[in-house]
């Protein structure tokens, strides 16, 4: 796998719509054993997207925030726009890819999936395991988007949205069942917010009172609601949300250990040496050369 060297900055791909779709939001492909062969897929990059593919049969590994998947057959992945992909190689795929942008959700009428649990990712996940029922109802919803999808016209977009919202809210399900959510409540949603403002905020904020202010909050409010909610303490959600950035740059980029100190506001590189081995163990240089080896 290629990495990044020196000052090279992890690239954002954006979203591209297909203009004879008729959609310029929304975008479905389906590949019946192609070589999947995009260059810049093969660097570790960010997409500005949402990205849901269902794998009928792809060979091979790729990567997400450091994490390996082995592609297995009728299962579907899925990632969010914050998360660092990268491919090991282009291989032929049997496969369906869904993408749909940001500006998608921020219309009015989409406004429901934005609170889901697949959209909201609050486990950091991307892949769901699927049963031979799954399997059935995902290639319908699939097949009826790709029929919208080739017929341009008034009612495209409304038609989209609706098969969408169907597919996104059995996706998301399934997301609750294998990744443990809690059913929704006010505390809940409390839970919900905070870890939206310390995706927003993490690399300028590393403390509970600050989000707390930012949520009209009393520290000590939030941390025992977060705590009854997620079973552990507020400051550990904004800690692990450093370490997991930090372990993205350590992991894709050839970075200083100065110059990702830094970017995640750290204002000595001495104290984030030793925040990251407290958080995890190692030093930051031990991370990089021990996650490493695993291409050698």
């Amino acid at each position: 796998m290629n990495m990044f060297h020196g000052q090279q900055l992890v690239p954002v791909h954006p979203f591209k719509p297909d203009e004879a779709s008729g959609s310029k939001l929304l975008t479905i492909v389906r590949s019946e054993g192609e070589l999947a062969y995009e260059a810049d897929m093969l660097l570790p990059h960010r997409k500005a997207y949402y990205l849901l593919v269902f794998v009928r049969h792809s060979p091979g590994c790729h990567w997400v925030d450091a994490m390996p998947y082995v592609r297995q057959d009728n299962t579907l992945y899925f990632t969010v726009p914050r998360q660092m992909l990268v491919k090991e190689e282009a291989v032929p795929s049997w496969s369906t890819h869904l993408t749909f942008s940001e500006e998608f959700l921020a219309l009015q009428q989409n406004a429901a999936l934005r609170t889901l649990p697949l959209i909201q990712n609050p486990h950091n996940g991307h892949q769901l395991n699927l049963t031979a029922a799954d399997t059935a109802f995902i290639e319908e919803q699939l097949l009826k988007l790709e029929a919208e999808y080739r017929r341009p016209g008034e009612w495209q977009h409304r038609m989209l949205s609706a098969h969408l919202t169907v597919l996104l809210t059995y996706l998301s399900r399934l997301y609750t069942e294998q990744y443990a959510s809690q059913a929704p409540s006010a505390d809940h949603l409390l839970l919900r917010t905070f870890r939206a403002k310390i995706e927003e905020c993490f690399r300028e904020r590393h403390e509970v009172g600050a989000y707390a202010e930012l949520l009209h909050l009393s520290a000590g409010h939030l941390s025992e609601v977060v705590k009854a909610q997620s079973g552990k303490p507020a400051i550990k959600h904004i800690h692990e949300r450093l370490v997991l950035e930090a372990r993205r740059l350590l992991f894709y980029t050839s970075d200083s250990l100065k110059e990702i100190a830094f970017s995640l506001g750290f204002a000595d590189a001495s104290y984030f040496n030793r925040f990251f081995k407290r958080e995890t163990g190692r030093t930051p240089a031990e991370y990089r050369s021990s996650a490493r080896k695993m291409y050698q």
